[in-house]
């Protein structure tokens, strides 16, 4: 059984939210009315953070992390390992990674998957940028801490196989992370468990290194 239609602008706040992820068209209706009923000082913060968030907020033009200043913090930073670049899919899994404590060097953001399914390609993430970094001898070491799921293990071994001949460490994130999963929604301490424990992702590595 489908909603009931309003008229004018709260059907409008409506339809508008149920184009969010994760957000139904129940939940649209639950939270127009919120807003209907709420402080209009609430709504006017709610409103001006909404719009300060598309004016302010960028990509940082070396990892791709979310950020208000070019670089980000986290690239400016002289405490990070330059050594060590971990690759992720989202700016929100930069975030999950940093919570566990257990990782001092910088990241590079892909922006998605490989998903032949949605026609996101190579060619559509930041590969290109992450190539650009490896130019030099300062980078030694590279983790994959993609999604375990089909799109992540799919880019994982694009990136594996596309990365091997330079003769960069490569690594990925270790067991404790259950297949068809995002890194959004685990624990720190799982997180942080894959993390230390990650594995050799090149099979073509010297197997006594």
């Amino acid at each position: 059984m489908s909603l009931m239609m309003y008229d004018g602008a709260i059907q409008n706040v409506i339809d508008a939210f149920t184009q969010l992820p994760g957000i139904g068209p129940k939940g649209a209706q639950r939270i127009a009315f919120y807003l209907l009923t709420a402080d209009e000082t609430q709504v006017a913060t709610l409103a001006s953070s909404i719009t300060n968030l598309k004016e302010k907020v960028k990509f940082c033009n070396i990892c791709g992390n979310v950020t208000e200043t070019n670089p980000c913090l986290i690239c400016r930073d002289p405490r990070r390992d330059k050594s060590t670049i971990c690759v992720v899919e989202e700016p929100k899994d930069i975030m999950s990674i940093e919570r566990t404590g257990l990782y001092g060097g910088e990241y590079h953001v892909l922006g998605g998957a490989i998903n032949p399914m949605s026609d996101i390609g190579p060619n559509d993430l930041r590969i290109r940028e992450l190539l650009n970094r490896l130019h030099g001898d300062t980078v030694q070491e590279i983790i994959l801490a993609l999604d375990p799921n089909i799109e992540g293990e799919a880019t994982t071994t694009y990136l594996v196989r596309l990365l091997s001949p330079l003769g960069i460490k490569i690594t990925r994130l270790a067991s404790g992370l259950p297949v068809g999963s995002d890194l959004e929604y685990a624990d720190e301490i799982t997180l942080g468990r894959a993390l230390t424990g990650r594995l050799n992702a090149n099979p073509y590595a010297n197997a006594e290194e």
